[in-house]
């Protein structure tokens, strides 16, 4: 449910003021080069209700935590952070109508407070913040995803990633739980810096 096209560079934010009251921020500029959103790294399809559930149990996401969601799709791994866990939410997203999905989704749950949406690259994302990541990716874009996961979360972050592994990384628990078709899904569990493999 990711597109990853795209001939503007946009910020697309909820933010938030001093008053705990949100504005929704829509900022437009030239983009320097087409490469930087022309890679497609996710699957095109959302995660299912169920596996949001179990992403987020698996996480065990607490109220006032930080989830980031990388490639959120329409928002709603962060919604149902936000609104069943009262975590906040930070979700980057490359689709212009995607990031635009999520921010009105967000809005209408009246969330904007709690959750911020972000069109831009999640690749050149600072994530320190984060206690939370989640990952719909494939194998290959979590691989190329790893060094800013290493670099930037800080220890006993949790990295959750729904169907594909981290190459590198052990998980410190895996879950299965079914898709749309009865499919198994696997759900890795990662911490920082526990699942760190240093290999020299």
């Amino acid at each position: 449910m990711r597109f990853r096209f795209a001939s503007l560079l946009a910020v697309l934010a909820v933010g938030f003021t001093c008053t705990g009251q949100a504005q929704i921020l829509i900022a437009f500029g030239q983009q320097s080069t087409l490469e930087d959103f022309s890679h497609n790294l996710a699957p095109r399809v959302g995660s299912p209700e169920h596996a949001v559930d179990k992403m987020l149990e698996v996480a065990n996401l607490k109220p006032g935590e930080t989830l980031y969601d990388l490639g959120c799709g329409d928002g709603r791994i962060l919604i149902t952070a936000a609104s069943r866990y009262k975590a906040k939410g930070v979700g980057i997203e490359i689709s212009e109508n995607l990031a635009r999905t999520a921010a009105e989704r967000v809005k209408k749950a009246g969330l904007q407070s709690q959750v911020k949406i972000i069109h831009g690259d999640f690749m050149k994302t600072d994530l320190s913040a984060a206690n939370v990541v989640t990952l719909y990716l494939a194998t290959a874009a979590n691989d190329t995803l790893r060094p800013n996961l290493e670099r930037y979360l800080k220890p006993m972050t949790r990295v959750v990633s729904y169907d594909y592994p981290i190459p590198g990384w052990k998980p410190i628990e895996t879950s299965e739980t079914e898709g749309r078709t009865n499919a198994v899904h696997t759900i890795y569990l990662y911490q920082v810096p526990t699942s760190i493999i240093n290999k020299k």
